[in-house]
This record gives structure tokens, sequence and C-alpha cells, in this order.
């Protein structure tokens, strides 16, 4: 909010204990409260499809899915999560391994940003909605014609590097000789 000078139209937010999504929208209502911004975002919320208990409504005792991060069955903040959801107006839902993977290749190639494949959950849940046309359906920003749309990225690559390493073809060894090379 303070680099944007408002809240965004749109926050997208890995969930996997939904700590982090509750505790931006506490963050966003205080800010608004205190006169720091003058609207509220639509919390958009992305599960792993294979831990997903919020969007399936129940407990999932032996979660699967390549996001660690939120390889969360039973989150400690799943009642604050759907409030959250709720009173934003907006959505908690699940992206696949392979959608996240997608978005975390997407990340480094386009923007050099290396996150761990949990934290892709966002960018995919977006690229996910505009692949199936949610936002036509929305007004744009009324001052700029555009939508604020920020996606959070809550881990760094190096916190699962593994992945990276099983995700990349290996270089190409030569010899250390400028001609080779």
């Amino acid at each position: 909010c303070d680099y944007l000078e408002t809240a965004p139209d749109y926050h997208f937010i890995p969930v996997g204990n939904a700590g982090n999504i509750t505790a931006y929208w506490k963050g966003y209502k205080e800010y608004k409260n205190a006169g720091i911004i003058n609207k509220l975002p639509v919390m958009m919320g992305f599960q792993a499809e294979g831990a997903a208990p919020i969007v399936r409504g129940h407990v999932i005792k032996s979660p699967e899915t390549i996001a660690t991060a939120i390889r969360i069955g039973n989150p400690a903040s799943w009642k604050q999560a759907e409030a959250a959801r709720d009173e934003s107006g907006g959505e908690i839902d699940m992206v696949s391994d392979a959608k996240m993977l997608e978005a975390y290749e997407l990340l480094a190639v386009e923007d050099g940003v290396f996150c761990e494949p949990a934290s892709a959950a966002s960018v995919a849940g977006l690229i996910k909605l505009v692949k199936k046309g949610y936002f036509k359906r929305e007004p744009a920003n009324r001052q700029t014609g555009k939508l604020k749309i920020v996606c959070v990225l809550t881990g760094h690559g190096l916190k699962d590097p593994d992945r990276a390493i099983k995700t990349v073809k290996p270089p190409k060894a030569v010899k250390p000789q400028l001609k080779a090379v």
C-alpha cells in the first residue's frame, strides 16, 4: 500500500496454514481504518490441488504436493482465511503442481525471480483466472482504466533447491578454453 499509494484491487497469495492471507487482510483493514487507504482489496488465495482442505471443505489427512510450504491438510487459520475471503468478496481456489511449476519457470525466465514452487501458487492462480476470463467481467479501476493486482511470493527458491535442480536441463560441459566456450 505504501508503494502503490493505495490498496491493490486484487491480492493473490498462496494458502497453506492460512496465516498469511489472514495477516494481510488484517493489515489492510487496519490501514483503511487509519485512513491510509480508502479501499480494501479482493483477497485471492490459492492452495495446492493435493493439499486443498479449505477448497474441498474437509481436512486432508495425507496432503501430497511438490509445494512443501503449503502442504497443509488442516490449516491453523482456516476460519480466519474464510473470513478474509468472504469479507473481501474474494476466493480461495486451488492450482495443480504442474501449473505452479509453469508459473515458477515463468517468474524465473521473464522476471529473473527465483521463488519456491509454493510461492508460485499466487501467480498460477492469477494465470488460471485470466485464462477463464475472470477479469473480463470485472470493471477496471476508474482512475487508470487498469486493475492493480499484487501476487505475493512468500519464499525464496533456496527453500527448495532440489526442485530447481530437478526442473532445469543440466548445463553443457565444455573444456575451460575460450574457443570451447
